[in-house]
């Protein structure tokens, strides 16, 4: 599903004509975002939890050369799937 694809779906169940549905999900994603840079997690009850992680710096391979290379340390995030939802896939 596209972020397109996802706009219409939420503007026909929410009942909403298509800029305010892409405004609610604009919204949503930059809540997330900023929640996350922060370093906190936003849990949605039923669905699942964003989780920032902190990767430490180290050494990498390049796969073609075999050459060893320096990686930076980076943040980026994890989903953990709720309860409800993963019975809802596994029904």
């Amino acid at each position: 599903m596209t972020k397109a694809e996802l706009v219409s779906a939420i503007a026909d169940k929410a009942g909403l004509n298509k800029a305010k549905a892409k405004e609610a999900l604009d919204a949503f994603i930059s809540s997330v975002s900023t929640s996350l840079k922060a370093g906190d997690e936003v849990r949605l009850v039923g669905f699942g939890s964003f989780v920032p992680v902190k990767r430490a710096a180290g050494m990498a391979r390049n796969p073609r050369t075999g050459e060893k290379v320096k990686r930076p340390a980076t943040q980026t995030c994890r989903f953990r799937v709720g309860d409800a939802l993963k019975s809802e896939l596994n029904s």
